[in-house]
């Protein structure tokens, strides 16, 4: 609608037949252009910019960010809401996800299932071998063994969270909360991007070495994301944000 708003606005008027514009009147369409193209810039890098803030690949559908998060629902959270259930392990069948999505009013197919998880720049689900199943790689509420394997972790890692939270991380620790396991990063930069994602960001360094000599698991998922129980108030520090 806004896009059709800005043509109507900004388009030229119609001249009369035989007529030829002015030197001036090329210079203020020329203006209009311009201003139009900006705008229209301006509209979609606000969108892409949201929908890659969430994890989405930039110039995904709207219809595919909207079936990834429904996706994110019932394979991280709540499967009853496409009225299928997992496995201890996690894994969906896909022809009941893809059966249960179409119940909700939902049009989704394999072709659709395919290319989000493919497009998904967070790398959120795993298919097995004959892409008969179908499983979120982590960041469960509910209680399943995704099989993370065990990994020595760097010296440093990241978590991103926002600025609000950072009183009560600094005398908690990091917590799971929900989750099974607090979620950690391999660089800065994708910790600041998940903390931009509940407010203004805040990012703490966390000495997952000294935690590893001291006994700590870590987990290391498919998708890249470093796991573990509980970060203690000793092991992080604040870190100064530009």
């Amino acid at each position: 609608r806004g896009i059709a708003q800005l043509v109507e606005q900004w388009s030229p008027k119609p001249r009369a037949e035989g007529s030829s514009p002015s030197a001036p009147a090329k210079q203020k369409e020329g203006r209009i252009a311009t201003l139009f193209l900006l705008k229209l810039n301006d509209i979609y890098a606000n969108r892409y910019r949201t929908i890659e803030k969430e994890g989405y690949l930039v110039g995904q559908s709207e219809k595919d960010v909207k079936l990834g998060r429904f996706l994110s629902l019932v394979l991280r959270h709540q499967p009853d809401a496409a009225g299928i259930s997992l496995d201890e392990h996690g894994w969906a069948d896909v022809a009941a996800l893809l059966k249960g999505v179409c119940r909700t009013g939902r049009q989704i197919d394999m072709e659709d299932l395919e290319r989000i998880v493919r497009e998904n720049n967070k790398q959120r689900y795993s298919f097995n071998e004959d892409h008969t199943k179908i499983r979120a790689n982590q960041g469960h509420s509910l209680q399943v063994d995704v099989q993370l394997r065990e990994a020595k972790p760097p010296q440093y890692l990241y978590h991103g969270t926002a600025e609000r939270f950072l009183p009560e991380i600094q005398a908690r620790g990091i917590m799971k909360m929900n989750r099974q396991h607090v979620h950690l990063s391999g660089d800065f930069q994708t910790a600041l991007a998940v903390g931009k994602r509940h407010g203004k960001p805040a990012v703490l360094k966390v000495d997952a070495g000294a935690m590893a000599q001291n006994g700590m698991v870590f987990y290391h998922s498919e998708n890249g994301v470093w796991l573990c129980d509980y970060v203690a108030p000793a092991y992080f520090s604040s870190m100064e944000m530009d």
